[in-house]
């Protein structure tokens, strides 16, 4: 059986057995990883079964065994002709996860409590008076309607093209 897991945004793809390479998280080595983020589950028998976006009730579990740093990645900046070189390392911190088991078990489903039978009856809330409505201000006078501008004679370049289509 296998399961597609999601953590620190990566997907991994985890059987029972495994160590996997998460990014570091706060736990101790020793203590218990345990995810409900499974995206999809796989059996022996060639059935897979996907989430929407994960699969409610399922779990993955583990132990963490250790915290350590990958190998070193060097950093090279370097801008030609400018005298420009910066050179650092980074190494990136990890939680290694050794996976023990995979469970695709849904949650039971919660059965609806029996409604009560005959229930006293509530008292009613009091009607609450209903507030003075507001006087609607008095309404503005509309604005005098303004002229409408005067058409625009042709420009002087236009006149000129007219006379030479006369011609």
């Amino acid at each position: 059986m296998f399961a597609i897991i999601r953590a620190d945004g990566k997907q991994y793809r985890v059987t029972k057995g495994d160590t996997v390479r998460l990014a570091r998280m706060s736990a101790k080595p020793g203590e218990v990883f345990e995810t409900d983020q499974v995206l999809a589950i796989g059996g022996e028998e060639n059935e897979l079964k996907f989430g929407t976006p994960v699969i409610a009730g399922a779990k993955v579990q583990g132990t963490v065994l250790q915290h350590g740093k990958d190998k070193k990645v060097i950093v090279f900046k370097r801008k030609r002709r400018k005298t420009y070189r910066r050179k650092y390392g980074h190494r990136q911190a990890h939680t290694i996860v050794k996976i023990e088991k995979i469970s695709a078990k849904a949650a039971p489903a919660q059965k609806a409590a029996p409604a009560q039978k005959a229930a006293p009856a509530q008292k009613a809330a009091p009607a609450q008076k209903a507030a003075p409505a507001k006087k609607a201000a008095p309404a503005k006078k509309a604005a005098p309607a303004k002229k409408a501008a005067p058409a625009k004679k042709a420009a002087p370049a236009q006149k000129a093209i007219k006379k030479d289509e006369a011609k």
